[in-house]
């Protein structure tokens, strides 16, 4: 192989390591930005239901040290 052989070779082994590294950040991108409106969803669904807990009424049973005890003791 001759010196201008060799350069060719290796640059065409850079142009595709390149153009595999851009469809992988492509894919990472995508990727991240799947999970990101994921973790939106998340969020919003958590806010609700943190509302809705905040919102609920206690419950009319008493607690246990506010029972009195069964009469067999």
């Amino acid at each position: 192989m001759t010196e201008i052989e060799q350069l060719q070779a290796r640059i065409d082994e850079l142009e595709m390591k390149q153009a595999f590294q851009e469809q992988t950040i492509e894919e990472l991108n995508q990727a991240l930005t799947a999970q990101q409106f994921t973790v939106d969803k998340i969020q919003t669904q958590m806010k609700f239901m943190v509302g809705k807990v905040k919102g609920m009424e206690p419950s009319n049973m008493a607690s246990e040290s506010e029972e009195t005890p069964p009469p067999h003791y």
